[in-house]
């Protein structure tokens, strides 16, 4: 009895398509042919493959170009095939093939060996294959990952913005903890507006910054004689960051709204010292609201690739370093470990300077990001709700971060009811 899989080699262009009939016994029979990337060219994929008997297909992880080949067989391939009187459990199975792992020998590459060879490395065993959230879950990513490059986008204009006025001879960063704040920004855009005196220019900042009046006049003396050109280029970069904010407001509207039915979640997620709703948000994005993909906690930082390598021959440890995983959880986990030592009176703190006797700093670090990964899982998988162990952690610590938790969810566009601790208050 034949099964038939199909190989696909994907370019940007055209995609190189093998199917073979895989027997028990013998060669595998081959038929080979090509496709454009066209949408209506990859519905007739579908259609083709469809017709043709077509039990499963893998393709290669090429770049972007595989998601709409994915999308087009998840639309109008696998719904099909899963519904014959004759498929079994695996009918219907989209693999998406780590391109690493598809080697060929060296000067022995070609489109149709590539889709060959795919089909055979399936067979065998010898592929590594990427996990692919559905459909649903690979809209959050896309927006969370959109959301964060414009956070990144902000911050390269943030010390862009800081060179800049240094250039020009504004010392401002030097006495204003956040140049962005509402007394910075008022500051800058009288300077891009044309103002040239410095006493009337730092009567706009808060009477809450340290700074006294003396010292801001003195570091904003250059308005006096600043080149127009720096006044535009000021506003001009005043105007980006102004559009920036905006759209990171509709994102986070939008996250939101597109997790609402995972608000639960996120909160218990956002209670983990070093995490909040955005790393929340993002975290659900990329393993799901439940981890149902990663049976346990080890599993998934293998995945994440937050764990000691295994690299040992002859009975000898060669190295330990960390596989390379899913970098966006790294750097969640990675950003959120720095925090959360810094917890005070929090486990996190407590287990990172027991770790530091023994590992350097950045090892402790990754160790405290491996607990955070472990303990990630078993809040998703299993519904419960973080406490705190830590030695100094008093019912008024607790109150505090709540508040400031519920703030920052209805900021996003979360309904939250305050939790028990806060109605007793």
């Amino acid at each position: 009895m034949t099964y038939r899989i199909a190989g696909i080699d994907v370019h940007k262009k055209m995609l190189a398509v093998v199917v073979a009939d895989v027997a028990s016994e013998g060669e595998f029979q081959l038929e080979r042919l090509t496709f454009s990337t066209a949408p209506e060219q990859l519905k007739a994929l579908a259609q083709w493959c469809v017709e043709h008997g077509v039990q499963e297909v893998v393709m290669e992880s090429t770049a972007q170009y595989w998601k709409p080949v994915w999308e087009a067989l998840e639309r109008y391939w696998q719904p099909v095939v899963q519904k014959q009187a004759d498929a079994n459990p695996m009918t219907g199975s989209l693999h998406l093939a780590q391109a690493q792992s598809n080697r060929a020998r060296g000067g022995r590459k070609n489109d149709f060996g590539d889709a060959e060879r795919l089909v055979r490395r399936y067979v065998a065993q010898e592929l590594v294959l990427s996990f692919v959230p559905s459909a649903e879950q690979r809209l959050w990513r896309t927006v969370t990952r959109q959301k964060q490059q414009r956070v990144v986008a902000r911050v390269r204009l943030r010390n862009q913005m800081e060179a800049f006025l240094e250039e020009a001879h504004i010392k401002l960063s030097s006495l204003v903890s956040d140049l962005l704040g509402q007394s910075g920004r008022r500051m800058l855009q009288a300077l891009a507006e044309g103002k040239t005196d410095p006493a009337e220019i730092a009567l706009l900042g808060d009477q809450k910054l340290h700074a006294t009046q003396a010292q801001l006049c003195d570091a904003l003396s250059a308005a006096r004689e600043l080149n127009p050109v720096y006044r535009r280029l000021l506003k001009q970069s005043l105007e980006e960051l102004r559009l920036l904010d905006e759209q990171i407001q509709e994102l986070d509207q939008e996250i939101a709204g597109l997790l609402a039915s995972h608000q639960d979640a996120v909160q218990r997620l956002s209670e983990v010292p070093g995490l909040g709703p955005d790393s929340a948000q993002q975290i659900i994005a990329e393993l799901g609201p439940t981890a149902a993909v990663f049976p346990s906690a080890k599993d998934l930082a293998s995945w994440v690739g937050v764990c000691p390598g295994d690299d040992i021959s002859a009975g000898e440890a060669h190295s330990t370093k960390s596989p390379k995983g899913n970098k966006n959880m790294r750097r969640i986990l990675n950003q959120a470990a720095h925090a959360a030592v810094k917890a005070k009176g929090s486990i996190f703190e407590v287990v990172f300077q027991r770790l530091r006797r023994g590992l350097c700093y950045k090892e402790a670090i990754w160790a405290v990001a491996h607990r955070l990964c472990r303990l990630i899982w078993v809040l998703l998988r299993r519904r419960v709700r973080y406490e705190e162990r830590g030695p100094a952690v008093s019912a008024a610590s607790k109150r505090m971060r709540a508040s400031r938790m519920m703030r920052e969810l209805r900021r996003m566009g979360y309904r939250v009811d305050p939790p028990p601790e806060l109605q007793l208050a």
